[in-house]
């Protein structure tokens, strides 16, 4: 069973990590750390199908649930990514209900959608090993719009009403930048926008998710409530410690 979906359905919050760094080493790393999810990015990450396959094989042994954000939500950019096994997608920039349907619709096989079918080939189905495939892989495919733009705030409940939509994610750096803020994602109307945005979603009766700022702002989203939760990102965990080991060693 999708691990993601597990949690929503059970109400507990699922914590997670970005993975930006592109490599199957770090991401078995942090695998083992024990988060929920690892969102591997495709849309800002120098990730190409093979980086993602390779750290999909890497995490595979871990409880984990992969999540993928490709660059675009087209048919044939979330078709390649779930043959080679994300069951969890993370769409950017998502405005309007009839985008969402037509995201719903790459992600189902026909009549119901239009995804590609290629089942005996692909890794998603065990390269055949998986008889039933076809007819089930719908219940375990979760999908989760981003919500990061001023027209996407005016359409929420629209959008969160499309069947086949999982979950909404609030991404407030392009928020931010929407809203006449860029690079000061804690302005208070972004955050007012937030707020308000995070409570119409528990009103449509659907998980949201959001890209935690800080320790702090991760631990007010989860008493809050929310769904599910991105800490921080790989390159971060690095990039901090290796700058604060340094200044903790370097005499005065």
């Amino acid at each position: 069973m999708n691990l993601l979906k597990q949690a929503f359905a059970e109400g507990r919050p699922a914590l997670g990590l970005w993975q930006a760094l592109a490599n199957p080493y770090t991401a078995e790393i942090c695998a083992r750390a024990g988060y929920d999810w690892m969102l591997f990015d495709g849309e800002h990450a120098p990730n190409t199908l093979q980086t993602l396959m390779a750290q999909l094989q890497a995490v595979a042994p871990f409880p984990v649930e992969p999540v993928a954000r490709p660059p675009i939500g087209e048919a044939h950019v979330i078709k390649q990514y779930l043959d080679i096994g994300f069951r969890t997608l993370l769409i950017p920039m998502v405005e309007s209900a009839a985008q969402a349907e037509r995201l719903v619709a790459a992600t189902r096989f026909p009549p119901v959608g239009i995804r590609g079918v290629a089942s005996a080939t692909s890794r998603a189905s065990g390269f055949g090993a998986q008889p039933d495939y076809l007819t089930t892989i719908h219940e375990d495919i979760c999908l989760i719009v981003q919500i990061e733009s001023r027209a996407a705030l005016d359409q929420i409940e629209a959008i969160a009403a499309v069947p086949g939509v999982d979950a909404l994610f609030i991404g407030p750096a392009d928020l931010a930048g929407s809203l006449g803020h860029l690079g000061a994602p804690r302005h208070p109307e972004v955050q007012a926008a937030i707020a308000d945005a995070m409570a119409r979603i528990a009103k449509c009766g659907k998980p949201s998710g959001i890209f935690a700022l800080d320790v702090d702002d991760a631990k007010a989203r989860i008493a809050g409530g929310i769904s599910f939760v991105s800490l921080g990102t790989d390159i971060g965990l690095l990039s901090n410690n290796a700058r604060n080991l340094l200044a903790a060693c370097r005499p005065a």
